[in-house]
């Protein structure tokens, strides 16, 4: 029986299983030896352009820069619990307290806060976006009314905005104790405005796209303006809705690395910037690094939200890149 039910598996053949793993792995090597080719002829003011074997060895040096960071974050910490512990033995109401650390943030620090800033800026446009856009599909007042507000600011650059997001946050975001930095606030506020608009408008055109049957069903059935929502429009229009979600996230993913650079924000957009304003031998490299984890992470999240896509889409026979 078990024999049975693995001779019915669709196995890929070994033709199909060369094209998906060797030809990538072809291009990569040929990538990396024009890379270390040109690298050895181009001459800067700091050195020569780093080639793979540079990079790697940067690589190496950032993971343990990172090592001994969190090695002096855990002993700075052993240190104040050792000396509240003295203080409240000597003293039983000491009220202690624990500081954080201060030091420089680390490579992959400096990652997190990327991701993180990009994840909320994405999750505050989508919550914006995707009701408006199911109200401009709907509605044909509506997206009369939102449509010349739509053409107006989706040509602008988000980093156009960035000047007037910084001047408000710093001035209406004014807090003793704030939850979140301005600076994070700056950023995910930028990436939101970036990821609003390819949501909005592939919603609205999924929306508007909906077969007239599927319409007809649900005034035959007479659902409510919720229902017709919830069991008409959003699953038909979940392909469009994810094709929108996927180049806000990109979009907004190459936007935020900008924002951190121009803004000076915490981020892998500053950590470029520092490195290349440290101006030393190792620079290049290290920016390459940055570059690198920059396009790897931003190839990741497409991939997430293409795997996200193809469970939710109910058109399963689309041809998915």
């Amino acid at each position: 029986m078990i024999f049975n039910q693995v001779r019915q598996i669709n196995w890929p053949s070994l033709n199909q299983f060369l094209t998906a793993t060797a030809l990538p792995i072809v291009g990569i090597v040929i990538f990396l030896g024009l890379w270390s080719l040109m690298a050895k002829n181009i001459d800067t003011s700091l050195g020569k352009f780093p080639g793979p074997a540079s990079v790697w060895q940067q690589t190496i040096v950032l993971v343990d820069e990172h090592n001994a960071q969190m090695d002096k974050a855990d002993k700075f910490y052993e240190r104040q619990e050792q000396r509240n512990a003295a203080r409240l033995a000597k003293d039983p109401s000491y009220a202690s307290k624990i500081r954080g650390f201060t030091g420089a943030p680390t490579f992959f620090e400096q990652i997190w806060t990327s991701l993180y800033t990009v994840m909320v800026g994405f999750i505050v446009a989508s919550l914006l976006a995707i009701p408006i856009g199911i109200l401009c599909g709907l509605s044909k007042n509506a997206y009369t009314a939102i449509n010349p507000l739509i053409q107006l600011f989706k040509p602008v650059s988000p980093l156009a905005w960035l000047p007037l997001v910084t001047m408000v946050v710093s001035a209406v975001y004014v807090s003793s104790d704030p939850m979140f930095s301005k600076s994070f606030i700056t950023s995910a506020v930028t990436v939101a405005l970036c990821c609003l608009w390819p949501t909005l408008i592939n919603t609205a055109v999924g929306v508007s796209s909906i077969d007239k049957d599927l319409i007809n069903v649900s005034k035959v059935l007479r659902l409510n303006g919720l229902s017709h929502v919830t069991k008409i429009v959003l699953p038909s229009s979940i392909p469009a809705i994810f094709t929108g979600l996927r180049l806000s996230l990109g979009i907004g993913w190459m936007v935020l690395i900008a924002a951190e650079m121009l803004a000076q924000n915490p981020g892998l957009g500053k950590f470029v910037w520092d490195e290349f304003q440290n101006g030393s031998s190792e620079s290049l490299a290290r920016i390459m690094v940055a570059v690198l984890t920059i396009g790897v992470i931003g190839f990741a999240l497409d991939r997430i939200m293409l795997a996200l896509q193809r469970t939710f889409s109910w058109d399963k026979s689309a041809v998915l890149r």
